[in-house]
């Protein structure tokens, strides 16, 4: 795991998340994953950046350790692990206080809001997520493409 300080995000529980055996649905962690990420994004980068780019998931790898129940008050703590070209690779572990519930990889790429295409982030962006000795940055994704 990255040494990068957590962001955390506090999940609500819905009694619409809860399945037919009394524990949160398994679809319910990736909605949770995606709203933490963006909410890690938002907290981060500055306003003109938001407005610029859009996030959209490639792919969620789920390990489910411990089930979750309506009055749970879990907290997701969300880490930017790498950023390559366009594609950022995060990991998030949902836990209920220090009870680990669940822990994601996932990966996401980044896009441009008026053409909707991948878009490579800025070096000064990615240094507010990734401290700037870390070897986790791609030196090709210093710059937005022209």
């Amino acid at each position: 795991m990255s040494t990068t300080v957590p962001h955390l995000f506090a999940i609500h529980i819905d009694p619409a998340d809860i399945d037919f055996m009394g524990h949160v649905n398994n679809a319910s962690y990736l909605k949770w994953v995606q709203d933490a990420v963006i909410d890690h994004w938002r907290a981060l980068a500055p306003a003109e950046a938001v407005a610029a780019h859009l996030w959209v998931a490639l792919k969620h790898e789920i390990t489910y350790r411990r089930p979750t129940f309506l009055n749970d008050a879990p907290i997701a703590h969300v880490v930017l692990e790498k950023v390559q070209g366009a594609r950022a690779m995060y990991q998030t572990v949902i836990k209920r206080g220090e009870e680990v519930l669940a822990e994601v990889q996932s990966s996401w790429c980044c896009i441009d809001a008026a053409t909707l295409r991948p878009a490579r982030l800025a070096r000064d962006l990615i240094e507010r997520f990734l401290p700037v000795s870390k070897p986790a940055i791609d030196p090709a994704a210093t710059q937005l493409p022209d």
